[in-house]
């Protein structure tokens, strides 16, 4: 009996598993973002400052309103196939306000939905949730670090045309403020 099918086969195999196991942990590259794009389903953008980032084009790069213009290294990772996001930066001048939810109380979120390799992953404890956007965030504070994510539930508060958040400007969403 003729083995070396199986052997091929075998090794490919392992070689896929490796290799999802190894790219979300992989340096951004063409190759490695188009990877992600593609299979997992997932994009992440770095800025300098928030400033940088867009705000109007790509919406899943479009920060909320809270975060101090003046931030520095702007790390996103979102989910191409819905709201889930995830977002870390550093606190320039302007301190965080602290989260808020002034409209109702929140709505419970499952938990965030991607992995990036900046993310620490054990904020669980520290969160708070932040409803002055579009989308629900829960946000941890560690010194100047700042870690927030979505899963893209809808703030209370927030127009939902349709069932869907609605895309008009952070601006133009409630904000809660005092």
């Amino acid at each position: 009996m003729n083995r070396r099918p199986l052997v091929i086969a075998a090794a490919l195999a392992g070689a896929f598993a490796i290799a999802a196991l190894a790219l979300p942990n992989l340096p951004p590259n063409p190759v490695t973002n188009t990877l992600n794009d593609r299979f997992f389903k997932e994009k992440g953008r770095h800025f300098a400052t928030a400033a940088d980032a867009p705000t109007r084009g790509d919406l899943a790069f479009v920060l909320p309103s809270w975060i101090p213009k003046d931030a520095t290294d702007v790390r996103v990772r979102v989910r191409t196939t819905g709201e889930a996001r995830l977002i870390r930066f550093t606190l320039g001048k302007t301190p965080l306000d602290g989260p808020q939810c002034a409209v109702s109380a929140p709505k419970k979120a499952g938990g965030p939905r991607l992995n990036a390799r900046w993310w620490p992953g054990d904020t669980r404890s520290e969160e708070r949730p932040e409803c002055r956007d579009r989308y629900q965030y829960q946000v941890a504070v560690r010194g100047r670090k700042v870690y927030a994510w979505t899963d893209g539930t809808p703030s209370p508060g927030a127009r939902i045309p349709d069932g869907r958040p609605s895309l008009a400007p952070a601006s133009a969403v409630p904000t809660g403020r005092r």
